[in-house]
């Protein structure tokens, strides 16, 4: 559909990769866009993250593809060990015959390199301008267009809002209200050099090791220069959503049942940072009139199958092509947007705690987890995450319903119109 208003103004709250994907989105249709960040500066915490072809789909829909796989590792196989007795559970390859079905590659990237790869190309875009130090406290959705209003004061009006700001979002208490569902599940984040490796585990794959009520990961980062460690545990503690520095005496204090072999990787960081996760149940309605929520902020996840990155990319894209189709109407635009996003993305949330179940067996359940995938070919797997890894932006608004396509809704209004 040809857009048949003027380009509006939106204001994008949070300089996340969601943020800033969207901020590339809707920036290339023509929209202004004033990105209200909340930091100091434009940047990202963490370390590494995992890229399904899915992503890949939708950074090349964005036109950031190939810059972020020259950041990427491209790895030979997925792997899931067991961690009390050090045998595979599974091994999956992710090579050509992968590739060749989802388009795609799996990778894994530094946090940092994909959020600067995508931050290079919307500097480039005069559409789009920072405000940093701009943590918003409250939006006004009334009368026309939006306002949203600074801590420290600032104001700014646009036609339109987007929540882009995480799991603890402003723009999401001022359309739902819902409070945080805190996990009670930690997560220890840390790189270290490939030097300081075991050198028995310096493999070309993203590795689980699946604990009771534990588990770790691996995998190489930087062209195999770094490694990403990562450590989950069920807390003893009652926890609040998040962030802080840990300490290496709680962390062995949860993987003193685990084989030597993968308990060995504790001993390698020398800092880490301590993640007290939390996500939301999923709702079906997230907009209301000129404001949407996008990323985290809609549907934040815990991080088992590595898709909330994922996720908010392919967030952005659909939202652009919402866009389009509407012609700029903001209002229907959010809500064909919602709808083709809500099933989809809940499935992945409700997916993703189920995985974590996985992970962390103990006793019975740990036999049966381990009994899954043995004798199993690569193509059952295929078929098994093919809803989620063969998403493609040419077809991102497909789970709306017709009634929402514009099309539709110009057909009725013409019906209506003679009657």
């Amino acid at each position: 559909m040809t857009p048949s208003k003027n380009p509006p103004t939106v204001l994008l709250v949070g300089g996340g990769i969601g943020g800033m994907a969207a901020a590339l989105a809707l920036a290339r249709l023509g929209v202004s866009i004033d990105l209200l960040e909340q930091s100091a500066a434009i940047g990202e915490i963490g370390a590494g993250l995992q890229l399904g072809p899915n992503a890949f789909a939708a950074l090349d829909a964005l036109g950031v593809g190939e810059a972020v796989r020259r950041g990427s590792v491209f790895t030979d196989r997925l792997v899931m060990m067991d961690a009390v007795d050090c045998g595979e559970v599974a091994s999956v390859p992710v090579g050509e015959a992968f590739r060749a079905r989802f388009r795609n590659p799996y990778a894994v990237s530094h946090r940092a390199d994909l959020h600067g790869a995508i931050h290079e190309a919307v500097k480039q875009h005069p559409l789009i301008c920072f405000h940093t130090s701009a943590q918003v406290e409250s939006i006004d959705l009334g009368g026309q267009g939006v306002t949203a209003t600074t801590r420290d004061g600032r104001s700014f009006k646009a036609d339109a809002i987007v929540g882009c700001d995480g799991v603890k979002s402003v723009v999401r208490s001022r359309l739902i209200g819902d409070a945080p569902r805190v996990s009670g599940h930690v997560v220890y984040r840390a790189v270290v050099p490939a030097a300081d490796m075991p050198a028995d585990l310096r493999w070309n794959a993203p590795v689980v090791w699946a604990g009771p009520n534990c588990h770790l990961v691996h995998y190489p980062l930087r062209h195999g220069e770094q490694y990403n460690l990562v450590v989950t545990f069920h807390s003893r503690e009652k926890e609040e959503w998040g962030v802080t520095d840990g300490s290496k005496e709680e962390v062995l204090s949860y993987f003193e049942g685990v084989h030597a072999r993968p308990r060995q990787l504790l001993d390698r960081p020398t800092s880490w940072r301590r993640w007290s996760t939390a996500d939301r149940d999923p709702v079906e309605r997230w907009s209301e009139g000129a404001a949407t929520l996008l990323g985290d902020a809609a549907h934040p996840m815990m991080q088992y199958l590595a898709q909330g990155a994922c996720m908010a990319l392919e967030d952005a894209v659909t939202l652009g092509e919402a866009v389009k189709a509407c012609g700029f109407d903001m209002s229907a635009a959010f809500k064909l947007y919602e709808a083709a996003r809500v099933a989809r993305t809940a499935r992945v949330v409700l997916s993703v705690r189920e995985m974590g179940r996985l992970y962390h067996a103990k006793g019975v359940e740990r036999l049966v987890r381990n009994s899954l995938w043995p004798g199993r070919t690569p193509e059952r797997f295929y078929d098994a995450v093919e809803w989620l890894y063969a998403w493609r932006p040419e077809r991102c608004l497909d789970d709306a319903p017709e009634s929402l396509r514009p099309s539709a809704v110009t057909e009725a209004a013409a019906v209506l119109s003679r009657h």
